[in-house]
């Protein structure tokens, strides 16, 4: 993998991580979005350390001959706790903090070691791509790269075994951006898993006398380019699943916020847009709300109840006639709210509108549907001039 790649890769690794920093702002109690951007955070270190141009700087700027291979192996190790803990916050359950002060503390304990046997041993000769195999029997050395592939490889497969399972479990199949996630996490550990066995069998082939250094230079990192890529697009998967998801909303609402327009422009109601496309679909629900709070009290119960009987008897749908009752039942109540004189006396209906997202979207669809329904039924030219 060129330096090319590397440095593409992590500055497109910070750029996720600028999208993702506003939500760590405001958030920052939540675990699963603290473990997302450690994730995002290290992979890019991987890659930035993992640079030939890199590791030639870091050697040259501190001083230290192979400086850069801790710091490599450091950030590696560090990443794969990181998707551990990832992976088992967004599982949960009651064990979830017992899990994951285990891996922080133990990875932690890794990282401790990973530099004392740095500091230990002795690598004089600088190495910026067989580091593993040509120090591979030099004493302390040695056994900090075989601590660190080891500790890859048990996060890796831990990783892969969790993620794989839970993805073929059937509550995560009716979450289809979950499902893809973890499904494409598992594939991506899978792969980078040969990163760590081809080194670990090139160390131990250095061991008996054998000189397998090109198992250890050319295999690991294609293995690691493309596990990490795929472990990274699997991580920002149910993020921008949830951003398309938003702009989905935002167009599928936009009936419903047409019919509510009379009600937020009469009494203030609408906001204005954010700048940011990101946040117009919440916007959008928003301001959809509270145009509906502000007619709660006019709805027409028994023409709800009407609209439903006769959509369901029509199409057999309970869902569509419902659906169906809710947008004849809010167009009423914005024309009595927007023509005093319509308005009904007596009690408040007692009908409470739905609050998700979900059901505000079927009754967007059911005013679409009822509009062109409606230009339909309507006269042409002809028709209104023989009339």
């Amino acid at each position: 993998m060129s330096g090319a790649i590397n440095y593409i890769s992590c500055g497109l690794l910070w750029i996720g991580l600028l999208v993702k920093l506003p939500d760590l702002i405001r958030h920052w109690s939540e675990r699963s979005l603290r473990a997302v951007n450690g994730v995002l955070a290290l992979a890019s270190l991987c890659f930035l350390f993992g640079a030939p141009a890199s590791v030639q700087v870091i050697n040259r700027v501190s001083g230290v001959p192979n400086l850069a291979a801790p710091l490599t192996y450091a950030s590696i190790t560090a990443y794969s706790a990181a998707l551990l803990i990832m992976i088992a916050c967004w599982r949960g359950g009651p064990s979830l903090r017992r899990t994951t002060r285990s891996w922080i503390y133990g990875y932690t304990a890794v990282l401790t070691v990973i530099g004392a046997l740095f500091m230990a041993g002795d690598a004089p000769e600088e190495r910026s791509s067989d580091f593993d195999t040509y120090y591979a029997t030099t004493p302390w050395i040695s056994e900090m790269v075989v601590l660190y592939l080891i500790a890859h490889l048990t996060a890796a497969a831990v990783s892969a075994v969790w993620s794989l399972r839970w993805g073929f479990e059937a509550e995560v199949r009716r979450r289809p951006w979950l499902r893809a996630s973890l499904l494409t996490i598992g594939t991506g550990t899978v792969i980078s898993s040969g990163y760590s066995v081809c080194k670990l069998i090139a160390v131990v082939a250095q061991w008996t006398g054998r000189d397998w250094a090109v198992l250890g230079t050319s295999i690991p990192p294609l293995c690691a380019g493309l596990g990490a890529v795929l472990t990274v697009v699997g991580v920002l998967l149910p993020m921008a699943g949830h951003h398309l998801a938003a702009w989905r909303d935002f167009f599928r609402l936009a009936p419903l916020d047409a019919v509510l327009d009379p009600v937020l422009t009469d009494r203030a109601l609408r906001v204005e847009r954010p700048r940011s496309p990101l946040l117009w679909g919440t916007w959008r629900w928003s301001t959809i709300h509270n145009g509906l709070l502000a007619i709660e009290t006019l709805y027409d119960e028994r023409l709800y109840d009407h609209t439903l009987d006769a959509e369901f008897e029509r199409t057999g749908d309970w869902s569509r006639a419902t659906s169906a009752a809710w947008a004849a039942t809010i167009a009423a109540a914005v024309r009595r709210s927007t023509q005093p004189a319509l308005e009904p006396a007596g009690a408040p209906a007692r009908l409470s509108h739905p609050r998700d997202a979900a059901s505000l979207v079927l009754i967007a669809d059911a005013v679409k549907r009822c509009e062109r329904e409606a230009r339909a039924v309507e006269p042409g030219p002809a028709a209104a001039r023989s009339v």
